[in-house]
């Protein structure tokens, strides 16, 4: 588990694009770390450092609808990125905890994600459903599934 030192802080959109880089981009076609919705009004992205001030866990947290609710408010997650030598350590979680906390405070119905299928079982461990078949998403060219946890 993490320890409990680690803290969730807001994080500038430039801090979190070498993590993004390292994580996210690894093995893709692409090294583009940059989302269209890093500076919508209202995305928040939020990040844990270690004692070196070094980020190590990022997410990203932006107001967009629910397919299948589109009337409700709801939030996407994107970006989520946690350094390889600190997966599986519980930073995940301290992560989608604030940002479930975040979503409450803007009276959020659904918080939803394109989660990779290397990272599904994450977020079925954490109350979200898979939605529909699997797809390979566009820029990375990866497997992943919609899913979706109502709030």
């Amino acid at each position: 588990m993490a320890t409990p030192n680690f803290q969730v802080a807001i994080v500038s959109t430039e801090e979190t694009y070498a993590l993004r880089t390292a994580v996210l981009r690894a093995n893709t076609p692409t090294a583009d770390p940059k989302y269209d919705e890093d500076s919508k009004p209202g995305t928040v992205h939020l990040g844990i450092f270690d004692e070196n001030k070094t980020l190590i866990a990022t997410s990203t947290w932006v107001i967009n609808p629910w397919q299948d609710d589109p009337s409700a408010k709801a939030i996407q997650l994107r970006g989520m990125a946690v350094a390889t030598s600190n997966q599986k350590s519980g930073l995940g979680k301290l992560l989608l905890d604030a940002g479930i906390s975040h979503a409450k405070k803007h009276d959020s119905k659904y918080i939803w994600a394109k989660a990779r299928d290397s990272a599904l079982d994450f977020y079925l461990r954490n109350s979200f459903v898979s939605v529909g078949g699997g797809f390979t998403e566009g820029v990375t060219q990866m497997p992943h599934h919609l899913v979706v946890r109502e709030i």
